[in-house]
């Protein structure tokens, strides 16, 4: 008999976890690509809803009992040049010694048509601002204060910005070598 479905799914499928699936999904339409490739498939919810919107989602893993569509590492992409319109690799690159971080991001640049979604964990305690004036539109402030703990593997991240020597700085300097319009959220 499986295990208690509910405890399982609320384990992995928690309300953050949601609320991320959610803006991937919604950074992904508004760029409304043709095609779209996902680096991870994970549970694969995020695939399953952006192929009711988008005429070619296919995933990509490591993990063959995960079933991706393309079996491979974002290490070293079994695919040519400009094969997809858009490419989202969210909370995957942390799983991958810092080492192999710019060989990844040239893979993605190399496979996508035009733009990649990449998300990464940021460690830090959080600081949020809400301000809301009746007739105007609300305004939120979001932002993590540093906190350079040296980093620990944790599930399987060996690393996260926001921890020694993986500063956001310097991420955003990497990401900046391989795309153009750089970083928009950090």
């Amino acid at each position: 008999m499986k295990e208690n479905n509910q405890y399982s799914f609320q384990k992995y499928v928690y309300l953050l976890r949601w609320v991320s699936y959610w803006h991937q999904i919604n950074e992904v339409l508004k760029l409304n690509p043709k095609s779209t490739l996902i680096v991870g498939k994970g549970d694969g919810i995020v695939g399953e809803i952006l192929k009711k919107y988008i005429s070619e989602v296919k995933t990509l893993d490591l993990e063959k009992g995960l079933s991706p569509d393309i079996i491979g590492s974002v290490e070293n992409i079994p695919l040519q040049n400009n094969s997809f319109d858009l490419i989202l690799c969210a909370e995957v690159l942390e799983h991958l010694l810092f080492e192999k971080f710019e060989k990844s991001l040239s893979e993605l640049k190399r496979i996508t048509k035009k733009c990649v979604i990449l998300s990464l964990p940021h460690f830090g305690p959080p600081i949020k601002l809400s301000f809301k004036i009746p007739f105007l539109k609300e305004v939120k402030i979001a932002f993590k204060i540093p906190y350079l703990i040296k980093h620990k593997t944790n599930g399987g991240h060996y690393w996260e910005i926001g921890k020694r020597r993986y500063q956001s700085s310097k991420i955003r300097k990497i990401i900046k070598k391989y795309f153009k319009r750089g970083v928009t959220h950090l």
